[in-house]
């Protein structure tokens, strides 16, 4: 990677009754009307503070208003008995009181994060739109941040991002992750295809319509082979230190015939994030990544998976492989990566045949779901082949321990189980998105999985329960755009789960 200083000047808009944003070097204010907190600390995605998580899928090919591709998130609110397709809400760029005018390819909700950005004790949705046009700039990009409230999530006051000076192809929002970075609240980092940005919010009790100008935070080069290629974003606290880190998730183009995973990590701490994305390179990385205690150390894991890649057994190109990278005083898996994991579908124990363009470790998801402590994990290889459906999708269960992954009660999903709704399909892409989320709090975790190819690409999403022995098939089920009362034909629903 080849990284230089860049102090740019970019602007933030907000309209009336938004919120307070600082970013990196400067301040950029808003204004927002009072709200009562809600009574407990607020999980990142609890957006109507009643303690329960709660889920948000995209469907960003979907028609809005006539136009296609403009897309749209529904939030599906968790309780005492989960997730229910009757206890939802759907957002889009004509909805009343967001910002913005839904056009043709903006794929609304295409990257998604979520956080309690502005400290009112209720999570909040930020709304990525990577292929969104500013005016001439094509795929510029932008973001909505809609507030969370005693009764969810709501369009009025909701706030709008871009870059003051929208480039084409930039891609705003091309990545996006929240946490603590620095002794201040929850932030919001921003990956653009050239920059990365860091913002702070703040709520301010005044209605005037403001804006204000803002550094970015680093930049960096994407030419020639060898260079980093950024993706995507992730955070945790890999130091176990109180604050949250970053790691930039992508690829590098150093063998020209394929792309190999490779990220970077950057601290944080009282100051915040390292000025000039000056990170250390994690060895084993890629465009994919997820959080959480596999082996309960009390250090954050990072498993991060590289779909296009082959492994250094001669396995096809576009196998796909993934890391476990542990957390230790240093970071993510310690000097040259001495303390990790590396799986295939060729590794010992692990169900399958590495093949060409299967992308194992294409999603990945973390979280406990027999209720014992260890962080399990999700991986998926949507284009993985079952019988002559290509790219069906397929996904695997691994089980978290004292000494990480591990094979022992590892199991496989798809709809070619019989008692899992649907049929395996070529295209479906089942598991092109996963979620591990407690939606009824009682400590083990469900699997939410996404196949947006679902019937020629109207997409859904299927629902599994977690209980002691592991997730349970029996009793799945799944929903899509139609059963929503959305918009359903191509909507590629179930395309993005949000973090």
């Amino acid at each position: 990677m080849r990284s230089k200083r860049l102090t740019r000047r970019s602007r933030i808009s907000a309209t009336a009754a938004a919120t307070v944003l600082l970013t990196i070097g400067a301040t950029i204010t808003a204004t927002s009307s009072p709200a009562t907190a809600a009574p407990t600390a607020v999980a990142h995605d609890d957006f109507n503070g009643d303690g329960y998580p709660d889920l948000v899928v995209s469907a960003p090919g979907g028609t809005v208003s006539a136009m296609k591709g403009a897309g749209y998130v529904a939030v599906l609110y968790g309780s005492a008995s989960g997730i229910s397709a009757s206890r939802r809400a759907t957002f889009s760029l004509s909805t009343p009181g967001i910002q913005g005018l839904a056009q043709t390819n903006d794929h609304f909700g295409k990257v998604t994060a979520s956080g309690d950005l502005d400290g009112d004790g209720y999570a909040d949705l930020v709304v990525g739109m990577p292929g969104k046009d500013i005016g001439s700039a094509t795929d510029a990009g932008a973001a909505t941040v809609l507030f969370g409230s005693r009764t969810g999530l709501h369009g009025a006051d909701s706030l709008w991002l871009q870059d003051d000076t929208p480039k084409e192809g930039d891609q705003f929002t091309l990545g996006l992750a929240t946490g603590r970075f620095s002794a201040s609240g929850t932030q919001l980092a921003v990956l653009t295809k050239t920059t990365m940005q860091t913002y702070f919010f703040e709520v301010t009790i005044d209605a005037r319509r403001t804006s204000a100008d803002a550094d970015s935070l680093s930049s960096f080069s994407s030419q020639g082979p060898g260079d980093f290629q950024p993706a995507a974003l992730t955070s945790g606290d890999y130091n176990n230190d109180g604050a949250d880190d970053l790691v930039l998730l992508g690829t590098s183009s150093y063998y020209p015939a394929e792309l190999y995973g490779m990220s970077l990590y950057l601290p944080g701490g009282p100051d915040g994030l390292p000025d000039g994305l000056h990170g250390a390179e994690i060895s084993g990385g890629g465009p994919v990544g997820a959080s959480g205690d596999i082996n309960r150390d009390g250090y954050t894991d990072l498993v991060v998976g590289s779909p296009t890649e082959r492994d250094s057994g001669g396995n096809p190109s576009g196998a796909g492989v993934f890391f476990v990278q542990f957390g230790g005083p240093n970071g993510p898996g310690g000097p040259s990566g001495s303390n990790r994991q590396f799986w295939t579908q060729n590794s010992s124990g692990v169900p399958g045949v590495n093949k060409i363009g299967d992308a194992f470790g294409g999603a990945i998801s973390v979280g406990d779901i027999n209720g014992d402590g260890y962080a399990d994990a999700a991986i998926a290889a949507p284009g993985n082949d079952i019988g002559t459906a290509t790219d069906a999708g397929t996904v695997w269960i691994f089980r978290g321990s004292a000494t990480g992954l591990t094979t022992k009660g590892i199991r496989t999903l798809s709809q070619d189980i019989s008692s899992v709704p649907g049929t395996a399909e070529k295209a479906d892409q089942f598991g092109s998105a996963l979620r591990l989320i407690d939606a009824n709090r009682d400590r083990r975790a469900g699997l939410i999985a996404g196949a947006p190819g679902e019937d020629t690409n109207d997409g859904g999403a299927w629902v599994f329960s977690g209980t002691s022995s592991g997730l349970a098939t029996s009793g799945s089920w799944w929903f899509n755009g139609a059963k929503l009362h959305a918009p359903s034909p191509d909507a590629r629903f179930g395309e993005t789960l949000a973090p």
